[in-house]
């Protein structure tokens, strides 16, 4: 074993945690292949490829020691990018980023054209079908099979060949990481190796089917990005995202090799962005409640019903016409779009459907089929020929319970999707295949019981073990992941999106969670850190071990500062129970002992890999860390019999509590200003608002002990008419998104 590996694997099983070698800390080299026989960059697979070795500017030559390699940028100029008038617009976008990428490596930006335009090196952009491409080109491994693609170099050209768009422009996002460019640099802020001089090393490179046919990020429970702002400070709850942010979340899902985006649910749409999606070579598709892509939402809010004369009851048995109606239009407006249709029946609040008391199942099932035969018919008759429409029917909820007692059916041409418990566990797979083809729908954020906003606590032992479970089950027509607004949720979107296309090659071999947190660690933090970046995440995952494990301080320092505010104000007051305080000391030490590892990967990392290491490794630590500080001040105050040395202590508790304050906003840099900042689900009093204590320390010790934090009236339910007038985004009678 390697010997980093084996310091490794000795701290980590101490903390109780398992590891495996993989003879170094290293990357992935997907599943692809080379043909024989050619001189060329070789990516043999294995049964552990992916997380095997390094990936980002690994394709790059160095001119003194590689002469033969294709120079993609040289003395100032270089390549123009060739895409046919022909190509699908993903592919023009991908051409789009691609040469952008180079020209962030190097200074030069190839030109894109349709036809090569001189004597420079060739980048082309192809798909089998439209495009005329060279025999090298191995069409019997690509014809016929799902967004495979081709990676090949010759003497003046390098060929990107896709079997179809997606396949081609995959080709181009891989080129694009082999260069240097980090798939996730929207959110880790990497700049790539520059280059004055690129040279793309000879390379031949297969890669495709993906294990997850349909695989995409959910945008849910928006709370941080809509804009304007309501009265209480709080982002409109009703509002837009702005176009730019969508824009990060498509790239972002291309780069990682998705097709798929569920773009929103509780903001206002607006149809120029599920085109965009569209045009960028995504499947627009939304949450389980939004039939059809009708947006539910907007029925009341933007005044959707009327336009569409849905009526004014939800109810099959009297509006059946109107429900139809409502239904139709969500085709209606997406009808042009590559997009995955949602089935189903539920409420209009993304509840469960309410039949009349006492229906029995098999009523309740006849109603179910009729309803989606119906949905399925109205899609088949408005979707232009050529779009084949696709159907997905998701399990969740109550929906679940009845489909394991039979009670319902759906045809066998829609994708059941089987959903986990909200934290990262599935709550059912399919023991048998059936008539049906089978995907999931998975949580790394959730705002409910389990809520999770605010850093990411669904390990990657958990992924792992989970997603062994769903592609032994064969679930793997359909991948949705829930990410909320992404940021916080980038290690283990990556982890799922390299599952997701070669799920064999990530899940193969032993402990694979111990896999990627190594090759995670070297390549975004770098060889010298990787060890001890390694062993911050063991302690992270080992504190941060549940959804809840991220207030644990922090509501500890509520129930201590409750106390204090009786005593304070002449109430009989409980101390801290002595087993409390004992849990809190042993966090704080067990806090101590990461931040000396902390400090020690930090001074072995860049300025960038530094600013990214606190922002999702160490962060999340603070966050409940100078909480659990502050409250074992608070149970020494509650404990001090003396009252002028109980407040010194209650004074004292505001130290580490300024000090989070400062720490986060060393995370709030652009373009992630205020992105911890209080909203509709991270309202003052709630566990998920980071400033929380702090807050409830600053009113109380203004007050003398006597006040405690409160939110803004209506805060929970505000007023939003004001937002409904005529001209601004809500023209409905409902501003409210009702709470769960």
């Amino acid at each position: 074993m390697h010997t980093l590996s084996t310091c490794l694997f000795a701290i980590l099983v101490s903390l109780g945690i398992q590891v495996v070698s993989t003879g170094g800390l290293s990357a992935q080299g997907s599943n692809g292949t080379t043909l024989p026989g050619v001189a060329a960059l070789r990516e043999r697979k294995t049964s552990a490829a992916t997380w095997a070795r390094p990936l980002r500017g690994t394709w790059v030559a160095d001119e003194r020691e590689d002469a033969a390699g294709v120079a993609l940028v040289a003395q100032g100029s270089g390549s123009e990018i060739i895409v046919s008038e022909r190509e699908n617009t993903a592919v023009l976008q991908a051409a789009r980023f691609l040469s952008g990428d180079i020209a962030s490596i190097s200074g030069f930006a190839p030109a894109i054209v349709t036809a090569p335009a001189s004597m420079r090196v060739r980048i082309h952009l192809a798909t089998l079908g439209i495009d005329t491409v060279p025999a090298a080109i191995n069409q019997v491994a690509l014809q016929g099979r799902w967004e495979a693609y081709q990676i090949l170099t010759q003497t003046h050209d390098v060929w990107l060949v896709g079997s179809d768009s997606r396949g081609t422009a995959y080709a181009a996002y891989t080129l694009s990481e082999r260069l240097g460019i980090d798939p996730l640099y929207l959110w880790t802020g990497y700049t790539p190796v520059r280059h004055k001089t690129l040279i793309l090393k000879p390379t031949n490179y297969i890669a495709g089917p993906p294990a997850f046919r349909y695989r995409g990020m959910f945008h849910d429970d928006e709370d941080i990005l809509p804009r304007p702002f309501e009265d209480s400070g709080y982002p409109l709850r009703i509002g837009d995202i702005p176009l730019d942010w969508y824009e990060r979340f498509f790239e972002t899902a291309l780069r990682l090799k998705m097709n798929m985006v569920a773009p929103y649910t509780r903001v206002h749409r607006r149809y120029e962005v599920q085109k965009l999606a569209s045009d960028w070579g995504l499947f627009y598709t939304s949450h389980h409640y939004d039939i059809l892509l009708s947006n539910p939402f907007g029925m009341e809010r933007f005044g959707l019903g009327r336009a569409r004369a849905a009526g004014s009851s939800w109810d099959w048995y009297s509006n059946r016409e109107g429900m139809l109606n409502y239904w139709r239009g969500g085709v209606l407006e997406n009808r042009a779009l590559d997009a995955i249709w949602p089935v189903g029946l539920r409420g209009a609040e993304d509840r469960a459907y309410e039949f009349p008391p006492n229906t029995s199942d098999s009523e309740q099932a006849r109603v179910f089929r009729a309803v989606v035969d119906s949905q399925i018919g109205i899609a088949r008759s408005i979707v232009p020929a050529g779009r084949d429409p696709v159907f997905a029917f998701t399990l969740y909820s109550e929906m679940l319970a009845k489909f394991e007692r039979h009670a319902l059916d759906v045809p066998p041409d829609v994708i059941l999707v089987w959903p986990d418990d909200n934290d990262g566990v599935m709550r059912g797979l399919p023991a048998e295949r059936g008539k049906w083809k089978h995907g999931v729908y998975y949580h790394l954020a959730y705002f409910g019981g389990p809520a999770k906003q605010v850093t990411h606590t669904v390990t990657p032992m958990r992924v792992a073990g989970e997603f062994r479970r769903i592609v032994d089950a064969q679930a793997t027509e359909y991948l949705l992941v829930n990410v909320s607004e992404l940021r916080d949720f980038v290690m283990e979107t990556r982890m799922i999106a390299d599952i997701a296309w070669d799920g064999e090659a990530a899940l193969g071999g032993t402990e694979p969670e111990s896999r990627f947190v190594n090759w995670w660690t070297q390549e975004y933090f770098g060889e010298s850190a990787a060890k001890n970046a390694a062993l911050t995440y063991a302690h992270y995952y080992k504190l941060l071990d549940r959804f809840d494990g991220l207030w644990r301080g922090s509501d500890k320092f509520q129930d201590a500062l409750s106390e204090l505010h009786k005593r304070f104000t002449g109430v009989p007051y409980h101390q801290i129970q002595d087993d409390t305080v004992a849990v809190l000391r042993a966090r704080d030490n067990q806090y101590r002992a990461a931040k000396t590892i902390i400090d020690r990967a930090s001074r072995q990392m860049g300025r960038e890999q530094r600013q990214f290491f606190f922002d999702n490794a160490v962060l999340g630590l603070l966050i409940d860390w100078r909480p659990t500080q502050a409250a074992l001040l608070l149970s020494k105050a509650l404990r001090e019999p003396d009252p002028v040395r109980a407040w010194a202590l209650v004074e004292a508790s505001r130290l580490p509590l300024e000090t989070l304050e400062n720490e986060i906003r060393r995370s709030e840099w652009p373009p992630f200003d205020e992105w911890y900042r209080k909203t509709w689900i991270r309202r003052e009093t709630r566990p998920s608002n980071v400033h929380r204590s702090y807050e409830q320390l600053r009113v109380f010790l203004s007050s003398g002990g006597t006040r405690e934090l409160a939110e803004p009236p209506g805060a929970a339910h505000p007023d939003l008419r004001r937002f409904c007038e005529k001209g601004n985004v809500c023209s409905g009678p409902k501003a409210v998104i009702p709470l769960r």
